[in-house]
């Protein structure tokens, strides 16, 4: 395996991949969660990697990305600084319980470092569809900090 950044002409993998991810959640949950649109994700991931606004790591098997996380940097008071939110992290079900995950979450903790930031956050999808996640991110170093994702559509 190996564990590097991605470059802008692999964008429309990732983002076929983060379609992967909304869809396993909608189906797991049974709610539909997001509006899953192949193309208008292809062009927010060309753009925010463009952009700059997007750090993707990925895990390759030769030339095939079999998994990624993708981070934005933010910043707060409570935070007490810079950090880094993992706005999307998934592995292709195949290549899960490989260690493949835990490889990939090592590389952004390392990446982070290099950027600064002062912790990592991250949101799970809902329990109890996904507890084994959030078992997962446990194992690898994250806590429970409480509250609910919340949002609000500005249209």
């Amino acid at each position: 395996m190996e564990y590097r950044e991605v470059h802008l002409s692999e964008s429309k993998d990732i983002a076929r991949l983060a379609v992967c991810l909304t869809n396993e959640i909608i189906e797991r949950t049974g709610i539909k969660h997001f509006d899953v649109d192949i193309p208008l994700a292809e062009k927010l991931c060309d753009e925010f990697l463009g952009n700059g606004q997007y750090s993707i790591l990925a895990a390759f098997d030769g030339s095939q990305i079999i998994g990624f996380g993708a981070m934005c940097e933010s910043n707060s008071l409570y935070a007490e600084g810079t950090f880094g939110i993992i706005q999307e992290f998934y592995v292709l079900p195949e290549y899960r319980s490989k260690s493949v995950g835990k490889e990939l979450l090592r590389e952004i903790v390392k990446f982070s470092k290099l950027k600064k930031w002062v912790r990592l956050e991250l949101c799970t999808p809902p329990v109890p569809e996904f507890e084994r996640t959030v078992e997962f991110y446990k194992e690898n170093g994250f806590e429970i900090t409480g509250g609910y994702k919340m949002k609000c559509v500005i249209a």
